[in-house]
Order: C-alpha cells, then sequence, then structure tokens
C-alpha cells in the first residue's frame, strides 16, 4: 500500500489543504481531507471510499471527487480536487509520488 500526505496551498484565498490517502484491505483509497476552506471541508464529506481506478477510467468530470467539487466549490480554479485525485491515484498504486506545480508570472 502507497498511502500518503498531499499538502495543497490553493494561491490567491490562501487557504490551506491536507490530504491524507489510505488503502483499506479491500483496495479502497480512504481520504482524510483537513482544510481552511469550508467548502472544501463540504466537499470532503460526500466522499466515500473509493477504488483508485474508478477515477482513472472515468471522464474528469464524471468522477466522484469532480462532482462533488461541483457541488460544493464556488472557484473553478481551485487545485483541491486535483490534489485530491492525485493523491487516489498514489494511495491506489496506479501513480508515483511526485509534484505536480502550478507557476504563474
Amino acid at each position: 500500500m502507497a498511502d500518503c500526505k498531499v499538502t495543497v496551498d490553493a494561491g490567491v484565498c490562501k487557504m490551506k489543504t491536507v490530504i491524507i490517502a489510505k488503502t483499506n484491505e479491500d483496495g479502497e483509497v480512504i481520504l482524510d481531507i483537513q482544510s481552511d476552506c469550508s467548502k472544501v471541508l463540504e466537499m470532503s464529506w460526500g466522499i466515500k471510499p473509493i477504488y483508485a481506478w474508478s477515477c482513472v477510467e472515468s471522464p474528469m468530470n464524471e468522477t466522484e471527487i469532480y462532482q462533488a467539487a461541483s457541488k460544493c466549490l464556488k472557484h473553478a480554479a481551485c487545485p483541491v480536487p486535483c490534489a485530491v485525485l492525485k493523491a487516489i491515484e498514489v494511495a491506489g498504486e496506479l501513480g508515483i509520488k511526485r509534484d505536480a506545480v502550478i507557476t504563474i508570472e
């Protein structure tokens, strides 16, 4: 199992989010999301244990994560949903631990 921790600094809002992703004995990824943002927390409450393949095989807008984000988050450019998917991929052993970076100049 490749448990992982992802830390997100969302940018101009200055909200921090920490995502802990762990795989259970059934192969599902369980998320623990802590955030300064009440909308991210609201999004996290609806996310159940999930199989990593269900995220990888689905079109982006059909993933459980982006559907939850669409219902709760008010800013379409929020990087947290992407970070949640990356955490799920790593914990589900479908991705490697490597930073993703957005640099704005």
